[in-house]
């Protein structure tokens, strides 16, 4: 069997604050094998983000391993950990703030070539010319500066600078979210294009789950800094065995404007990572809940193939 490429055990990332630490990652652990897509979704500050941080070293870990190809890295010094860092790259958030305003397109892609000394002279100019048709943008694109494109056209930039060095995997953290419904298909579609083409494993980090059903090979549901199920997705779309992944599939609109479905609206806000609650920590909003969820952690079991769900009740016979 083919190791993963990624591996992440029992991820912990806390944040001191005054009188105890924000617990926005609380023992996340997942794979994601090479050519493959696995999205991260939930509500706003569950903590997805978060651990693509941590993956990447843009913030330090407070317990658990990651792996990137078989090596460890979430104890690695910065000396060591740099020239892994080609291996891995991001695509923003934001393709406004992400790009340089005073830096022509050129050398905001040509930037990770110098870093890694991957390239120089003719052979620099003759790689960024070939990263933007990738990306679907015109040679003429490098001599001009971000302000001049798009949204969409940002973002592509930012996925070609993300592919300059070649990189093994891309951690797009919600790279679609900013830009308009047509255009998101068109990235999505390029992020599918590029990832058959180039064998890139992607982490797409989301809460649109209209768009992970489009590109995903697997789903990790996320509430309050763990997950709280992990499937093919067919198998989470098709039959969803938490209580929060159907509610959150509930609020996807349809694309047919007559047709219905029973919405499952979630009562109250969620919990503090300040102080999460007893047990379940999704107790406090769960239509399902029973004495069992308030005292006792549902410990994740697996209930179909590479399904697995972390809840107390018969999760095992469907919807």
């Amino acid at each position: 069997m083919t190791p993963p490429l990624l591996e992440v055990a029992g991820l912990v990332k806390h944040y001191p604050v005054r009188g105890g630490a924000v617990r926005a990652v609380d023992g996340v652990s997942f794979t994601l094998a090479r050519g493959e897509t696995l999205s991260l979704v939930g509500e706003s500050g569950c903590g997805k983000s978060t651990v693509g941080r941590c993956i990447l070293r843009l913030a330090p870990v407070t317990g658990g391993q990651i792996s990137l190809a078989g090596k460890r890295i979430d104890d690695l010094p910065e000396r060591h950990m740099r020239p892994l860092r080609r291996h891995m790259q991001v695509v923003f958030q934001d393709p406004f703030s992400s790009l340089n305003p005073r830096q022509r397109i050129r050398d905001v892609i040509a930037e990770p070539l110098r870093n890694f000394s991957l390239a120089s002279g003719a052979a620099l100019d003759a790689r960024v010319v070939e990263l933007l048709d990738q990306v679907g943008l015109p040679a003429s694109a490098m001599h001009r500066l971000p302000h001049e494109f798009s949204g969409g056209q940002r973002q592509r930039i930012g996925i070609a600078r993300a592919l300059a060095p070649a990189p093994d995997l891309l951690v797009c953290d919600e790279a679609v979210s900013a830009l308009d419904v047509s255009v998101k298909a068109q990235i999505v579609n390029l992020l599918l294009g590029l990832q058959e083409r180039l064998g890139l494993a992607l982490l797409f980090i989301s809460h649109d789950l209209a768009i992970v059903e489009h590109l995903t090979h697997r789903v990790a549901v996320m509430y309050l800094g763990r997950i709280v199920e992990l499937a093919p997705r067919r198998a989470l779309f098709a039959a969803p065995r938490h209580p929060y992944t159907r509610a959150l599939l509930s609020a996807v609109p349809l694309p047919d404007p007559t047709a219905t479905r029973e919405r499952t609206v979630l009562r109250g806000d969620v919990p503090s990572g300040l102080a999460p609650p007893p047990g379940c920590r999704f107790h406090t909003r769960c239509p399902a809940a029973f004495d069992r969820c308030r005292t006792e952690e549902p410990v994740p079991r697996q209930v179909a193939t590479e399904h697995i769900v972390a809840c107390h009740l018969d999760v095992s016979a469907g919807p």
